[in-house]
C-alpha cells in the first residue's frame, strides 16, 4: 500500500508536467513537496501515537473517549500473537469502558509490551519485573489467565517455571518424558 502511495506521488506530478511540454528528466520538482503529502494527509493513519503515548489520554468528551477506547481495544486484540489476542482483546473489551485515567495508562502500559514476554509473564513460565507485578490491569489479566489455566489445563501439561511449555499437539513426537495426559 506504500509502495502504491509513493508510486502515485511520483508519477502524478511527472505527468503533468511532461503534458506542460518538459520532460520528465528535466523536471525540477523539489523531493521534499513530493512527500509532503505523505506525510501531512497520511500521517494519522500511519503513525497514530495518540494511544501509545500515557500522556496523550483525552477523556474529556464522548468522541475523544469512544476514539481512545477503539484504538486501544483494536490494539489488544492486533498483537500478531493469537493468544494474546484472544485473551488481552476479550478482557480490554469486558473493562475498558469502567477504567479512568490511570487505567487507561497501566492498560497502555501493558500494550506496549514485547509479545513473548507479556506471554510468559501472564501464564507463570517467567517472573515478571517488579514494575510490571505492581501494574494493576497486568494483575488483572494475569489472575484471570492464572484462573482459567488452572480450571482447564491439565497439571501435566502446565510449564516449570524456566522452562518452556509441552505442547499438547505434540502427541506423535511423544516420548518416554512426555505428559501422559494434556490438552490434546
Amino acid at each position: 500500500m506504500a509502495n502504491l502511495r509513493r508510486a502515485l506521488l511520483f508519477t502524478i506530478p511527472r505527468i503533468l508536467n511532461s503534458s506542460n511540454g518538459t520532460s520528465v528528466a528535466t523536471s525540477t520538482l523539489p523531493s521534499h513537496n513530493l512527500y509532503r503529502p505523505l506525510t501531512g494527509t497520511f500521517s494519522r493513519f500511519i503513525t497514530s501515537n495518540e494511544a501509545s503515548s500515557p500522556n496523550n489520554i483525552d477523556l474529556s468528551n464522548e468522541e475523544s473517549k469512544r476514539r481512545l477506547f477503539n484504538r486501544l481495544i483494536y490494539r489488544s486484540k492486533q498483537r500478531g500473537y493469537l493468544e494474546l489476542d484472544l485473551v488481552l482483546g476479550k478482557w480490554v473489551e469486558e473493562h475498558i469502558q469502567s477504567m479512568d485515567e490511570n487505567g487507561i495508562k497501566s492498560l497502555v502500559h501493558v500494550l506496549d509490551l514485547e509479545n513473548p514476554d507479556l506471554w510468559k509473564w501472564l501464564t507463570g513460565q517467567e517472573q515478571p519485573p517488579d514494575a510490571i507485578i505492581t501494574n494493576p490491569v497486568f494483575s488483572a489479566v494475569r489472575e484471570k489467565v492464572m484462573n482459567n489455566l488452572d480450571k482447564h489445563a491439565s497439571p501435566e501439561t502446565r510449564a516449570v517455571p524456566g522452562k518452556p511449555w509441552v505442547r499438547g499437539w505434540d502427541d506423535i513426537k511423544r516420548g518416554r518424558d512426555a505428559p501422559i495426559a494434556g490438552n490434546q
